[in-house]
């Protein structure tokens, strides 16, 4: 079978993840540009117009146009696209708000919620050294958001949400995995998103007026759906947990686009709790023995980077453990 999915081998592989975090990456720093000339809904809703243009690639000679929606498991495909929704509406208001580094170091919470989700939920056991990968991840987010010392305002509020619901996503990818075609997997990512935040823009739509909106939002959906597609085709060369461990270049390129671009001022705290999470993700990617059974927190946080960005890698169960 062609495919899209097909097993490469793995230098390309590597890039083509680097290369798919950093249009991410790129494309929500388009996004905070165009904060204050228009609205987070309408920005959201041209990423899922732009995931359009990906539906003859992700689809197999093997599907037909049908299984763009569900036979069987419509529950799962609408919790899918409910919480890619809400995920793509909060993340780009947080990014509006907050400067990058901050917004993305508060949705790295994603691991740690998504550990705890699939215990409680789908009862997946976790291994003592993978909860202490999530727990240094966990404490660094403490640490930039400071409970107690700090106002916590809105744009720390949805980012932590987009972090909740990007779980909720992440679990809804392993109830319904082996049972959903891919084309039907990715079809629900965007119809939250286009539904979702296609409504939510009527009352305060504007047409994007001027060069500069034009091209600050075309950045923002092209980069997401090239970004969709890199990731894709990084899965089907290289292990997923590989693939996994590239979403944290995005913290460093997030630091990087607040501090030269932005100008943000990142005070000492929140630059230690930033340090912390890219500990995390070290201690994460650290070499283990070979294991025979997967490994649940390596999935999650695949499972969830890919989430992050609204797509799903394919054969995350079947991955060594590295």
């Amino acid at each position: 079978m062609r495919s899209v999915f097909r097993r490469r081998p793995f230098p390309l592989g590597t890039v083509l993840a680097f290369a798919g975090f950093t249009a991410f990456s790129v494309s929500d720093m388009f996004s905070k540009l165009l904060a204050g000339r228009l609205g987070p809904y309408e920005v959201a809703f041209s990423g899922g117009v732009f995931g359009l243009l990906l539906l003859p690639v992700v689809k197999t000679r093997e599907e037909s146009w049908r299984d763009l929606f569900p036979r069987h498991h419509w529950g799962i495909w609408l919790l899918r696209a409910l919480s890619v929704f809400l995920a793509t509406a909060l993340s780009v208001e947080a990014f509006m708000l907050l400067p990058m580094a901050e917004a993305m170091a508060l949705m790295f919470l994603c691991p740690f919620v998504t550990n705890v989700l699939s215990v409680l939920v789908l009862h997946q056991p976790v291994r003592r050294s993978s909860w202490l990968a999530t727990l240094i991840g966990f404490i660094g987010v403490l640490i930039v958001l400071r409970p107690g010392m700090r106002t916590i305002g809105v744009g720390e509020l949805c980012a932590l949400g987009v972090a909740v619901v990007l779980a909720v996503n992440v679990i809804s990818f392993k109830m319904g995995e082996g049972r959903e075609k891919p084309l039907t997997v990715y079809s629900a990512t965007l119809a939250g998103p286009l539904v979702g935040n296609g409504l939510l823009m009527l009352p305060s739509f504007q047409w994007p007026t001027g060069l500069p909106v034009w091209g600050d939002l075309f950045g923002y959906g092209f980069l997401m759906a090239g970004g969709q597609l890199c990731l894709m085709q990084a899965s089907a060369r290289i292990p997923s947990s590989r693939v996994a461990l590239m979403q944290y270049s995005q913290m460093l390129w997030t630091v990087l686009f607040s501090l030269l671009i932005f100008h943000d001022h990142l005070d000492h705290w929140t630059i230690l709790g930033i340090a912390i999470i890219l500990l995390s993700g070290g201690v994460e990617g650290a070499p283990r023995r070979p294991n025979p059974n997967p490994n649940p927190l390596l999935e999650n946080a695949v499972a969830a980077n890919a989430a992050m960005q609204g797509v799903s890698l394919p054969g995350t169960e079947h991955d060594p453990v590295l």
